[in-house]
């Protein structure tokens, strides 16, 4: 018997809740992609899969049943069944596109990751689909079924932060033969290329600008529902503030909750986040020895900051400096005057599509599990400069 067939279990336990002729005609379609079965090859009989596999016969004549519908097989009387002359052909039909799953594609760093996905992507002749979740992993969900009915050539997944995304999310890809690759982070338990970013590296770098600018006392923003990330983030700017025997108190944190999809239907990101910022910077301003800098989680955040800090009349970077964190493209006319730790996420998107490529070509397994952390750099904008009260003396010489 054909090994590939004795490899295949079908009486294990299908956490994808998937019926057994499903995941026979899976494992038929996959081994046609790898090369396992060949163009003209006759199949097993009906009689001999039975034997091989335990199954009743149900089973294997509604696999072959939905294979000889989608043209991937066909039946000859008499001689068998035979794997279809033109099948490659056939199975490239969708494989063509490469998908981007992205919270947004608006704000930030994501529409230089966007492009540097588009770019890369057409150079190695792909289509691309952009979906947008919304960092709602229900909607992600729809967005992998979606994916899964299209039978797209590969993904590449920015995961939700709100909440974690399931490792069945992204098993249902992988079991269809569609490599994934993880961008910023990993679904846990889920292998899979990754291009990722160090959040700590981030604080700390944003942090060592400061404290060389004199800043002792900073604030930090950052959404709630960052979870770890934001706690990464955290630690990475205390990190360097220790080392000029500062940190950040607790009085000094804001973290905004995220926002609902519906509620970001209902005016806009700005007039929704004053509200939950607002509150904050007035409490530090309005008390003795309020902070000197802010820094900010995401670029988006920042900007917001350097528009409200005038109507409680203080001035960037004269009484307060704000840091932030975003895309080294920095195009928009606000976005070029924030200073920021930067990361190439056009790099960042072209990386994902060079190791969806090398997937679909054989030359990187699909659960390899390579990872390319991307290097940060200082965008030196407008809105950092030194603490109010003191000559800004850098490179530690205080």
């Amino acid at each position: 018997m054909e090994k590939w067939l004795n490899t295949l279990d079908l009486q294990s336990a299908e956490p994808l809740g998937r019926a057994k002729h499903e995941r026979l005609k899976d494992h038929l379609i996959n081994e046609m992609r790898a090369g396992g079965l060949m163009p003209g090859q006759l199949l097993p009989s009906e009689r001999q899969m039975v034997e091989a596999l335990g199954v009743a016969h149900m089973t294997i004549r509604q696999a072959m049943a939905c294979l000889e519908r989608e043209g991937l097989i066909r039946r000859v009387q008499g001689k068998g069944t035979f794997v279809d002359s033109d099948v490659r052909r056939k199975l490239l039909r969708g494989q063509d596109i490469f998908a981007l799953i992205s919270p947004e594609m608006r704000t930030g760093f994501y529409p230089s990751l966007i492009q540097g996905f588009e770019s890369a992507a057409s150079d190695v002749r792909h289509q691309t689909m952009i979906c947008i979740t919304g960092d709602d992993v229900t909607r992600q969900s729809d967005i992998v079924l979606q994916l899964l009915d299209k039978e797209v050539g590969g993904v590449a997944i920015v995961p939700t932060v709100g909440q974690p995304t399931p490792a069945y999310q992204i098993r249902q890809l992988q079991s269809r033969g569609i490599p994934v690759v993880f961008c910023h982070r990993r679904a846990e338990g889920v292998p899979g290329p990754l291009v990722s970013l160090s959040i700590p590296d981030i604080g700390r770098m944003g942090g060592q600008a400061l404290v060389e600018h004199g800043h002792r006392r900073v604030a930090f923003v950052c959404t709630s529902s960052a979870g770890t990330t934001g706690q990464k983030f955290k630690n990475g700017l205390c990190e360097a503030l220790a080392a000029v025997g500062s940190g950040i108190p607790d009085e000094l944190i804001c973290e905004p909750p995220q926002l609902a999809v519906q509620e970001g239907i209902q005016g806009t990101w700005l007039q929704r986040r004053e509200q939950d910022v607002w509150p904050s910077l007035q409490r530090w301003f309005s008390r003795p020895n309020p902070p000197t800098a802010i820094f900010a989680s995401f670029d988006p955040w920042a900007e917001m900051l350097y528009m409200l800090l005038p109507r409680l009349g203080l001035r960037v970077p004269e009484d307060v400096s704000i840091i932030g964190f975003g895309g080294a493209l920095r195009e928009g006319a606000l976005t070029q005057r924030i200073t920021s730790v930067v990361v190439d996420e056009v790099e960042t998107g072209r990386q994902a599509v060079a190791f969806l490529n090398e997937m679909r070509r054989g030359d990187r397994a699909i659960d390899d599990n390579t990872e390319r952390v991307m290097e940060l750099s200082l965008s030196n904008g407008e809105t950092l400069g030194p603490a109010k009260g003191t000559s800004g003396i850098r490179n530690g010489n205080h």
